[in-house]
């Protein structure tokens, strides 16, 4: 009999249909990867983009998936007050928030004697502060339905390396951030968690992925990985999650 309750307290507690999310820079790369991933699970999802015709054809191509579950809204993440219009959005069109996916980042990478103040202003100001904002604003969404705070740090969040300075400072004071609201949260009814992931095929800082990136990580990954920690049980949390492709490249 205990068995039986705990399964269905379970499904009841993870079930994702119906539920909505808002992501930070989800009109390609890792954020698109997830909003995929959530809409197959029923999910809608708002995403936010510098570009409001970019984040339009994202939100298009979603709903070919399931029509009529994504938005996407032009948004930057340095201004508290887009964020907040943002999580308004949402609440207007759906009636509430469950989950913040904060995604939005760039990098510039040279040597410190290289790199700008402009260049270091600009990294911190969009994947720190950045977050900041988001978070600060759908706290109050997210008290009411018990939501959830995902993060997308880097394992550079850990791990140094030359010409990243204002990059791993960004990371690494962004999984000191997540853990620490984690602990500010958590009696809240929010859970709240940080995915570190290693080397990612994206579009990220214009590149362009090719074939030759199959042993990377994929956007479709991550996606996969966000919908496990949706669906863990509510007494579970995994609050910093690392992750890097299982064979790179031998040096």
């Amino acid at each position: 009999m205990s068995f039986l309750f705990v399964s269905k307290s379970m499904t009841e507690n993870t079930k994702l249909t119906g539920k909505t999310a808002l992501i930070t820079g989800g009109s390609k790369g890792i954020g698109l990867g997830i909003a995929e991933a959530m809409i197959e699970q029923g999910m809608k999802v708002a995403i936010t983009s510098r570009s409001q015709s970019a984040a339009d054809q994202a939100a298009a191509d979603l709903n070919k998936i399931k029509p009529g579950h994504a938005i996407g809204l032009e948004a930057d993440v340095r201004s508290l007050e887009a964020q907040q219009a943002s999580v308004q959005k949402v609440l207007d069109e759906w009636g509430q928030l469950d989950v913040l996916i904060a995604n939005a980042g760039l990098g510039h990478f040279a040597s410190i004697e290289d790199l700008t103040t402009e260049q270091w202003n600009e990294v911190i100001d969009i994947n720190l502060t950045g977050v900041f904002h988001s978070v600060k604003a759908a706290i109050p969404a997210l008290k009411k339905t018990e939501g959830y705070i995902i993060t997308i740090a880097s394992l550079a969040g850990t791990n140094f390396f030359a010409n990243g300075a204002a990059y791993n400072a960004s990371k690494f004071g962004l999984v000191g951030f997540t853990q620490a609201v984690m602990l500010d949260l958590r009696h809240e009814g929010i859970k709240v968690s940080t995915i570190m992931p290693g080397s990612v095929s994206t579009y990220f800082n214009g590149r362009t992925p090719t074939d030759a990136e199959a042993w990377k990580i994929q956007p479709e990954d991550l996606g996969q990985m966000t919908i496990d920690l949706l669906k863990m049980h509510p007494r579970t949390l995994p609050s910093k999650v690392e992750v890097r492709p299982s064979q790179p490249p031998k040096k």
